[in-house]
Formats: C-alpha cells, sequence, structure tokens
C-alpha cells in the first residue's frame, strides 16, 4: 500500500513533535515543519519563532490575514508574542537563543552535512535564514520524506548538493525511520511503525548503526 504525501508528512511530523520540550523556543521551516505544532502533547507549550521579525506564532488554524511567517502562510501571534525587524530576529538565531530548528531536506549525509537550500540550474527564491538556523540552533532535526520523487535515497553517504551547512544535524526524521548523528556516524534510533528494517536498509544509501 502506498502512503498518501498528506499522510506520510503527518508521520513524520508527529514524530518530530515528540522532541519537543516544555518551554522550548522553536523555529520552524517551510513545508513538513510548519505541521508539527498540530501533534504536540497538550501538556506542552513551545514558543514559535520566526525570521521575519516575531516571536509567539499562532496555530496554521488560526490565521490574521496580515500576518505571515517566514513561508510566506498565514498564520497567527499568541497573547504575549511581538513583532521585531529582521536584525534582532537574527541576533536571536546567531546568539544561541533557539533551542530546536527544524527543517526540511534535500540532502544529508553520514557526517551529519545537510543541503536543502538549492538545486542548480534551478530558480531559487533566495537561501532564507537555514543557513543562520543550522549555525545557532542548540538542536537541528531534519524532518524530510526518505526518498526523492525520483525514489533515490536522500541519506547519502556523501551529499552531492551545495551546503547549507557542515557537520550540523542532529536527528533525522523520515516516514520510515529516526537516524541520530554522532561522532562515529548515524545510528538507526526507531523503525516507523510498519516498516522493517530490509526497507530501511534498501532506501538509506548511508551506512548506519543500530541502536
Amino acid at each position: 500500500m502506498v502512503e498518501s504525501s498528506n499522510n506520510v508528512k503527518g508521520i513524520i511530523a508527529k514524530r518530530v513533535a515528540r522532541e519537543m520540550n516544555d518551554g522550548d523556543v522553536i523555529n520552524l521551516g517551510i513545508g513538513i515543519p510548519t505541521l508539527v505544532p498540530n501533534y504536540l502533547p497538550k501538556d506542552v507549550n513551545v514558543i514559535l519563532q520566526s525570521e521575519n521579525g516575531f516571536i509567539g506564532l499562532g496555530p496554521l488554524s488560526e490565521v490574521d490575514p496580515d500576518l505571515v511567517n517566514a513561508g510566506g502562510q498565514p498564520t497567527g501571534i499568541n497573547p504575549g508574542g511581538a513583532f521585531f525587524d529582521s536584525l534582532f530576529s537574527f541576533q536571536l538565531i546567531r546568539g544561541g537563543h533557539v533551542d530546536v530548528t527544524v527543517l526540511g531536506g534535500l540532502e544529508v549525509d553520514a557526517c551529519g552535512n545537510l543541503a536543502n537550500w538549492v538545486i542548480p540550474g534551478k530558480m531559487v527564491a533566495g537561501m532564507g535564514g537555514a543557513m543562520d538556523l543550522v549555525t545557532g540552533a542548540k538542536k537541528v532535526i531534519v524532518a524530510m520524506e526518505h526518498c526523492s520523487k525520483k525514489g533515490s535515497s536522500k541519506i547519502l553517504e556523501e551529499c552531492r548538493l551545495p551546503l547549507t551547512g557542515k557537520g550540523v544535524v542532529d536527528l533525522i526524521v523520515t516516514e520510515l525511520a529516526v537516524f541520530s548523528v554522532t561522532d562515529e556516524g548515524l545510528v538507526l534510533e526507531e523503525i516507523q511503525e510498519g516498516v522493517n528494517l530490509e526497507t530501511v536498509l534498501d532506501k538509506t544509501e548511508a551506512k548506519f548503526k543500530i541502536r
């Protein structure tokens, strides 16, 4: 049975949500990461920061038509939230005040390198804040589908696309598995429900250890 795209994204976002702790300041990238707040436990309250200039983002289900997040999606703001300019926003990021950033990925490799901002020869709007986030955040989680649309693995021995950051990834979450990045390479921490080890081995180019 082939999982629908929405279901795959939900599986990934739900697992990422388990990594969040009460009181964390979190920056969410576009795409799958924006779904993470939908799956947070009721006893976990986090503070969402957006690099386009505010902190305290509200749920995507309660939007203000005059507000958008860094990905251009209409969003809301919770009571106690604050607006500021981009300079202050990036001071928060570069100053190490973001506990967790969750980003999508085009490629991740066994050394924790991340490529997620450009495919050579294709148009790109800009690198956004990804390079600052992977350097400044205390924990970097990559939330992405395990394989590309063409079926090739996105978890590689070595990234082939231009890097966003070198050795910056702490955790990789896909619809098939969860990997931690250690000094000794990738470690398979979990296999998603309904998935077997043979599938993970077949779909992962990079070598990994099993916890």
